[in-house]
């Protein structure tokens, strides 16, 4: 039955490419199947937003919420450390963790806990937070518990930097689309301009770029503005090198 439970939360972790995927749902899912299947009491985890500050986003219960809130607040805890060395960082006595973590040791051991582990979210190169086991009791926690816990850390942060990249490069997918529609209507504006002023379309888009800068615009904008037919700025007044300058239509 554990290994049935921990294969079927693989699979759960591993399934990020959903169209309605939520990085907090997600993360509260290996909180919980840390605390049901590595033998811990409780977990909390800390994720690393786009600066490279750490935020908490899921935990298991409201002590650790609070714990995890006093570790950013305070700038002191397992969690900022396995995050900052990218190494697990583990403390079976929390009572004899004074000079390493003076607050936060009394602030856990008020909370109820006796001993915590902290696994960095990590891939390579990559750390983007850190996960928080605490236990009630105080220990080593057990290396197969250790294994299980990294594991599932593990399959999360591969599941989250894909669905980052994906992310990422629907991002890129949507601007190249866009500079492909700009393009379009650029070609179409120059066309126009070509047309009205009996230019060639190098020189119709000279027009086009020189209109839009002297006028912070962008080019786009007024390529589009073009296509409409529009030219509340007299565009078609603007003088061309050698050439007279033609009235606006209307």
């Amino acid at each position: 039955m554990g290994d049935d439970r921990l294969l079927e939360a693989f699979v759960e972790l591993a399934d990020t490419l959903v169209e309605d995927f939520d990085v907090t749902d997600f993360l509260t899912l290996l909180v919980d199947r840390c605390v049901q299947l590595v033998g811990v009491d409780a977990a909390g985890l800390l994720l690393a937003d786009q600066d490279g500050e750490l935020r908490m986003v899921a935990t298991s219960d409201e002590r650790v919420r609070l714990l995890e809130l006093f570790q950013l607040q305070h700038d002191e805890g397992p969690c900022l450390d396995a995050y900052a060395t990218g190494t697990a960082v583990g403390c079976p006595d929390l009572t004899s963790a004074d000079e390493r973590w003076p607050r936060f040791s009394a602030a856990a051991v008020a909370a109820g806990f006796a001993a915590v582990d902290a696994l960095p979210m990590r891939l390579r190169g990559d750390v983007i937070g850190a996960l928080n086991l605490f236990r009630t009791r105080a220990g080593e926690l057990s290396d197969a518990a250790a294994h299980t816990a990294q594991a599932l850390v593990g399959v999360a942060t591969i599941g989250l930097l894909q669905e980052r990249s994906i992310r990422r490069q629907e991002v890129l997918t949507g601007q190249l689309q866009a500079a492909l529609d700009s393009r379009v209507v650029i070609e179409q504006a120059k066309g126009f301009v070509a047309h009205r002023l009996g230019v060639d379309v190098d020189a119709a888009f000279t027009v086009l770029r020189q209109y839009a800068r002297s006028r912070n615009l962008k080019l786009t904008a007024v390529a589009e503005a073009v296509t409409r037919g529009y030219d509340g700025h007299g565009l078609f007044t603007t003088a061309l090198p050698g050439r007279t300058p033609l009235p606006p239509d209307g």
